[in-house]
């Protein structure tokens, strides 16, 4: 290298920065302890803000443009270096480019449930997830309080601090709006609108940075709870429960008939059983009241319950048959039953009445007996 080359390379003639990532926040201009040369174009590009800084402190800022750096644009920074008179020496000074575009799709999400009273479901435990867009839009509060010295700056080096407030504000709006949590997809724009007034109140004057947009894409329950939520919607669908039941009894006595002649089967049999209470159901109503005046009350009905068995539906069953049912194994005390009145299925063994059933069954005879 000439004598003139080395002393042409110790120059900084043009200061730019082209971004050719997706997520950097804030560039620092790399001069290696050259020295920036007087007259040298600064070039700042739309979406774009440089800010010198000399001997740790921020001098000058340029917003978009072509700069030719000399006295009169560098007003801070000559009078930092006395300079009283202009300048024809080199300088040295530190220049950040910091991205003013906007960052969008910033991803959210809480960590561990929130926890919150329902006036349904009581206390009950969430999460939610979605997403918001950032824009710097003070640099040099940017600089101060978040970039520090830092050489390249992105977007992941600041996520972890802004979830925090992002999550922290919506716990705050969910809990101050107080809506069920069955209305809670209905209110995702307000919820959402509230928590960007929230961070938009914050983020600029701690960090300088606006919040552009914040949404809530999805609210989420535990399993067990939108299990509880599926089944009450199942109970809802069936309408009356007595023309349900009717209907279910016919169908039963259809299969019994079609089962009779291939040798009948626990299908059968229950499809007998059923059948037999619709006849006396129907006896009963058909029946002429002639009895006297003082004659006692007819008994009240006996509760009648459906079982699930291999995955299927069946009954309604009363007591005396629930028996048969446990005498021959087809219901145990792990066998979920329901009756009109009960909020779920259960398990036989959280029923009394049907859980009493079991004690009244004599076990099977031993082998060989």
């Amino acid at each position: 290298m000439g004598f003139f080359d080395r002393i042409k390379s110790e120059f900084i003639d043009i200061i730019e920065w082209l971004d050719n990532s997706q997520d950097t926040m804030v560039f620092r201009f790399e001069r290696h302890d050259n020295e920036i040369k007087n007259g040298a174009k600064l070039i700042v590009r739309e979406s774009q803000s440089a800010v010198f800084i000399n001997e740790g402190k921020i001098a000058d800022v340029f917003g978009p443009g072509t700069y030719t750096l000399a006295t009169q644009n560098l007003p801070i920074l000559s009078t930092l270096k006395g300079w009283k008179y202009g300048f024809d020496s080199p300088f040295k000074a530190e220049v950040y480019f910091v991205n003013t575009k906007q960052f969008l799709d910033q991803k959210w999400g809480t960590p561990n449930p929130i926890m919150m009273r329902d006036p349904d479901f009581g206390m009950v435990r969430i999460r939610a997830f979605g997403n918001f867009s950032i824009r710097v839009i003070d640099p040099v509060k940017f600089l101060q309080e978040v970039v520090g010295t830092n050489k390249d700056f992105s977007t992941a080096d600041i996520n972890s601090q802004l979830k925090s407030l992002v999550i922290t504000r919506f716990t705050d709006a969910v809990g101050e709006s107080k809506i069920p949590v069955l209305d809670l997809a209905a209110s995702y724009n307000e919820l959402s609108s509230f928590c960007e007034s929230r961070l938009k109140e914050e983020f600029p004057t701690t960090y300088g940075i606006d919040v552009l947009k914040f949404l809530i894409n999805n609210i989420s329950l535990p399993p067990e709870v939108e299990k509880a939520i599926d089944q009450r919607s199942s109970m809802g669908a069936l309408g009356d429960l007595n023309k349900y039941s009717q209907m279910q009894q016919a169908n039963a006595m259809r299969d019994a008939a079609n089962n009779q002649g291939a040798g009948g089967g626990m299908e059968g049999m229950m499809g007998m059983m059923m059948a037999q209470q619709m006849m006396n159901q129907q006896n009963q109503q058909n029946q002429v009241p002639n009895q006297q005046f003082n004659a006692p009350p007819p008994p009240p009905p006996m509760a009648q319950y459906h079982v699930s068995i291999n995955g299927q539906q069946q009954g309604p069953f009363d007591l005396n048959m629930l028996k048969n049912l446990i005498a021959q194994n087809q219901l145990t005390r792990q066998t979920y039953v329901w009756k009109t009145g009960m909020a779920n299925w259960m398990q036989a063994e959280q029923v009394p009445e049907v859980a009493a059933l079991f004690g009244a069954v004599p076990p099977p005879p031993p082998p060989g007996f």
